[in-house]
């Protein structure tokens, strides 16, 4: 992305990979989802999961990305259908988090799995740099405490 080679953006290189793997992620179906603001910093992410248990779900974080997989067991061979129209089938629905992104908790209820998230918003921190002379000589820290 040409944005991203302006030189007074220092230390955004990850930013293309970041959008690349979010652009990779939203081509995916299923489960359907929904996204909704819940507090000022509060967001609820909703999967429809219906027919999967506890046991089939799992919510990790990996590499600032939340990972929701499930994987149902295909009891099938057991069972005789004359209609199958609910498939046994797994997911992997991905969501790339910014930094400051807690999940604070997830829940299966009536078929829909809440993942709860939480933005902490930093203070605004200033920091003043001393400008030293090039051709001073170096400075030593003294680290011994004085008695």
């Amino acid at each position: 992305m040409a944005i991203f080679n302006n030189p007074q953006l220092l230390g955004f290189d990850r930013i293309e990979q970041i959008l690349d793997r979010a652009a990779k992620a939203s081509g995916e179906g299923y489960p359907p989802y929904n996204i909704e603001q819940t507090g000022e910093n509060d967001i609820r992410i909703t999967l429809a999961v219906a027919g999967f248990t506890m046991d089939d779900l799992s919510v990790a974080i990996e590499d600032n990305q939340l990972v929701i997989r499930g994987k149902q067991v295909d009891d099938g061979a057991e069972r005789v259908f004359i209609h199958r129209g609910i498939a046994a089938r797994q997911f992997q629905r991905s969501f790339v988090l910014a930094e400051g992104i807690d999940v604070v908790a997830a829940t299966l209820d009536n078929g829909l799995l809440h993942v709860d998230l939480h933005r902490e918003v930093p203070e605004p921190e200033i920091k003043n740099i001393k400008i030293q002379s090039a051709n001073a000589p170096a400075q030593t820290i003294d680290m011994e405490p004085d008695d």
